[in-house]
């Protein structure tokens, strides 16, 4: 059992404005660190996701293999897919990884520009697209956040890739992911295993 000494009216009035205005570091987090937040995050695996009201999520399934490729979050106005890669660990992946997107994207038409944002450098990039009503451009915005020995990937499709002073909200749903990166060796950019929603439970943080 532990006892403190009775605070005075005064300092018992300071500690509850620390404690009002004390925030929890800002995620994704690695699941060794996650904070006791009282979210229920979906276990899938490498990634723990916490949807949050009003988000779809949606699993990419590579049809040949069977192996999930990805994660997305889907909502009515737009959507953030999220990968995780095996990382150094020391090092700035994101640094080494991003020009290398950048060129895909300008080699297949496109065109990719840096930006800072909320977790550092980003890409804002455009491409055309066919569509049923014809040609149009997909504009998405590739977030990358270092971790201990991983690296967290999100693409933003949709409004939040268009309106990025008004994606806030999408944003706060990267802040709540805890990366599981396990002991086992990898390659340095190989994704982290994900499993279905099926054989997945929800933990609480």
């Amino acid at each position: 059992m532990k006892f403190r000494r009775k605070s005075t009216p005064e300092a018992a009035s300071a500690e509850e404005s620390e404690a009002t205005t004390a925030e929890a570091p800002e995620g994704p987090h690695d699941v060794d660190d996650l904070p006791d937040d009282g979210l229920d995050r979906i276990d899938l695996g490498s990634l723990l996701i916490a949807p949050g009201e009003g988000r779809a999520l949606r699993m990419q399934v590579d049809e040949s293999s069977g192996q999930v490729q990805s994660v997305m979050l889907a909502g009515p106005d737009g959507a953030v897919e999220l990968r995780a890669f095996a990382a150094p660990r020391h090092g700035d992946l994101w640094s080494e990884v991003r020009p290398k997107i950048a060129a895909d994207m300008t080699q297949r038409g496109g065109k990719a520009d840096e930006r800072e944002g909320r977790f550092g450098t980003e890409l804002s990039c455009e491409i055309q697209v066919q569509r049923p009503e014809g040609t149009g451009v997909q504009h998405s915005r590739i977030v990358g956040i270092n971790g201990p020995r991983w690296l967290l990937r999100a693409t933003f499709l949709g409004q939040p890739a268009r309106a990025v002073d008004e994606a806030g909200d999408w944003e706060d749903l990267i802040t709540r992911v805890a990366v599981r990166r396990g002991g086992n060796p990898m390659m340095v950019g190989e994704p982290l295993p994900l499993v279905l929603p099926d054989s997945a439970r929800r933990v609480q943080g």
